[in-house]
């Protein structure tokens, strides 16, 4: 009998993941795993979103990361996961200063002490500097970023990859968007905005939690995957046409500076996977 309950036990932590950060992103994934059969823990940093995660059956902590330390219940948190995804903004765009890379390495350091064996992170393209010659960037590209933004991340993806504490699969987004949140609506009537000539390089939301649920599902780890849409129209081109059709103030371009960029490819993620995006752009 007490075989059979060690069993039933570990099937149960199997299919236990937390989510570091359930908001825009991580709260509808969390949704998604939980209708897969997954039990999910959740964590935020606002009191006020506990009573909602909750309600959807996400086992919710408040946690923070910070240069110095976690805060909150962080080992409850991540205790009994076999897997953990790190879906935090850096946040640099509010504190440029900030040493994102410590935050994480604290991160780390918890989930080695709880023993999770599968981390998915959440990176992003701009580890690839944009160019006037527009490279095509491919999964196993260098990241060669030169903003600190970017910089960090690529530290970031490098810590994670080098651990042998865990398995880790990175998920480099495009830009993200939805109905609700579409980058146009930011620059709507807008002016002087530059590199009109830029390929777009964006992912719905849906596709992104698609995505991230096949890696559990197939147990696709030690991987790294560029994600946007297999569409790149000129920024100009898209945006303005996106105004127009949705009845949006038309967004002006600075057309006398040369236009810098790149074009983000997905073709590793579609083969491995075998996924085809669901929402167009």
């Amino acid at each position: 009998m007490l075989c059979i309950f060690n069993l039933n036990l570990s099937k149960v932590l199997k299919k236990q993941i937390s989510i570091i950060g359930c908001g825009w992103l991580g709260f509808p994934l969390a949704k998604t795993l939980i209708e897969n059969g997954y039990t999910v823990k959740g964590s935020t940093t606002s009191k006020d979103k506990l009573k909602t995660l909750r309600n959807s059956g996400i086992e919710t902590y408040l946690v923070a990361l910070n240069e110095d330390k976690i805060t909150g219940n962080y080992i409850d948190f991540l205790t009994g996961s076999a897997s953990a995804v790190i879906n935090i903004p850096p946040g640099l765009r509010k504190n440029p200063y900030k040493n994102h890379e410590r935050e994480i390495q604290h991160l780390v350091n918890a989930i080695e002490s709880q023993n999770i064996k599968n981390v998915i992170y959440i990176s992003s393209t701009s580890v690839f500097k944009d160019e006037t010659n527009f490279p095509i960037i491919n999964s196993d590209g260098v990241p060669n970023a030169t903003s600190h933004n970017g910089k960090q991340l690529i530290t970031i993806e490098n810590m994670l990859k080098e651990n042998t504490n865990f398995n880790t699969t990175i998920i480099r987004f495009g830009g993200l968007f939805d109905v609700q949140r579409h980058p146009a609506k930011y620059l709507a009537g807008r002016s002087n905005l530059s590199n009109p000539d830029a390929p777009v390089n964006l992912i719905h939301k849906e596709d992104c939690i698609n995505i991230i649920s096949l890696i559990f599902k197939n147990n696709v780890w030690n991987q790294v995957f560029n994600a946007a849409y297999p569409y790149h129209p000129t920024k100009k081109d898209y945006y303005t046409s996106y105004c127009k059709q949705h009845q949006l103030d038309l967004p002006n371009f600075n057309l006398s500076e040369k236009s810098k960029g790149k074009i983000v490819d997905s073709a590793k993620l579609e083969q491995l996977l075998n996924y085809t995006f669901k929402q167009a752009l």
